[in-house]
């Protein structure tokens, strides 16, 4: 979650991990857009699955899958479900970009097999509201770290309690190419942050929006919650309705 630290590089060998179950939760209404629902470490698919078909958005298509189990630096090597490996919870804790490409391309692929016609989103909790927040910048500047395209055509993408990887090389994707530029200003985020949250402080999810707005994300969206801890309640999850149905277009309910 470096805001001012190194990243990984993507030079080393990295070792294969299989996927985990992907749950899918059908629009009960006429199909208008799919959101790929990423969730936290530790989790699976099947608990965001539950909660987000209670949504009043029946025109949505939710995927969720399920992270692959891996080692993870800050369970000591303890394995956990997760999409990519986290060291440190600090800003100055380097970034797996590794770990969050094959993440970002993971997505990208349950996303390619949707109808032309469909708005595509991307959203996450905690560690993967970070893997929703690098899809955006991929998508944004087109292509992945390691050069090769990015092909999903992303609608949105919603963060909730979670920060910005690689935002301190998000200025050098952005500057010098005016068609990036563009797509950044009307790029639809919406980011979520308790102000208790002791897992990943309020502070993480404050500094991705400054470093979002700073660098022209003119359509973010930054909401705050007073008392909300590492966890998302009724009104968060209205406001990711409400906010998800005006930018995707959705028929109202």
């Amino acid at each position: 979650m470096s805001f001012t630290g190194p990243s990984i590089g993507s030079g080393g060998r990295r070792e294969a991990h299989e996927f985990g179950r992907t749950h899918v939760v059908r629009p009960k209404g006429r199909p208008q857009a799919t959101v790929v629902w990423l969730h936290g470490l530790g989790d699976n698919g099947s608990s965001w699955s539950h909660l987000l078909e209670t949504l009043p958005l029946p025109n949505i298509k939710w995927i969720c899958p399920t992270a692959p189990t891996r080692p993870i630096t800050l369970f000591g090597g303890f394995p956990a479900t997760a999409w990519f490996d986290v060291g440190e919870l600090s800003e100055d804790a380097p970034d797996d970009v590794e770990g969050l490409e094959a993440a970002a391309a993971h997505v990208a692929n349950l996303l390619s097999i949707e109808p032309a016609d469909i708005k595509l989103g991307i959203g996450g909790f905690s560690m993967d509201a970070a893997t929703s927040l690098y899809s955006a910048t991929c998508f944004i500047h087109g292509k992945y770290e390691n050069g090769d395209l990015y092909h999903a055509n992303l609608s949105a993408v919603v963060g909730l309690s979670g920060w910005l990887p690689c935002s301190k090389n998000l200025k050098a994707k952005i500057e010098r190419h005016d068609e990036v530029a563009r797509r950044v200003a009307s790029f639809p985020i919406l980011l979520c942050h308790g102000k208790g949250d002791d897992v990943v402080p309020y502070k993480f999810g404050e500094k991705s929006a400054l470093a979002l707005s700073s660098n022209g994300f003119e359509n973010m969206t930054f909401k705050s919650y007073d008392g909300l801890g590492h966890y998302t309640i009724p009104e968060e999850m209205e406001e990711v309705y409400t906010w998800l149905t005006s930018k995707l277009g959705l028929d109202s309910r």
